[in-house]
């Protein structure tokens, strides 16, 4: 295995369904313009309420992918 360097971005996602929606809705979308996403962290998990039950989950993550 070579070395790698790595490079980081920050995300939030949001769903109306779960957390991993959310975390899956943000690196589909970074997938379209960034190349080599390697991995994710997730740094925050929140969300949006709306009479008394949850609306939105909104989920930030840090992702990192590879530079070529």
């Amino acid at each position: 295995m070579s070395d790698h360097v790595y490079k980081h971005i920050e995300l939030t996602g949001s769903s109306k369904t779960s957390i991993e929606d959310a975390v899956s809705n943000a690196l589909a979308k970074a997938n379209e313009t960034v190349r080599n996403i390697q991995w994710f962290s997730v740094t925050e998990t929140r969300g949006h309420v709306v009479d008394g039950k949850v609306a939105h989950w909104q989920v930030s993550i840090k992702a990192g992918f590879t530079l070529e």
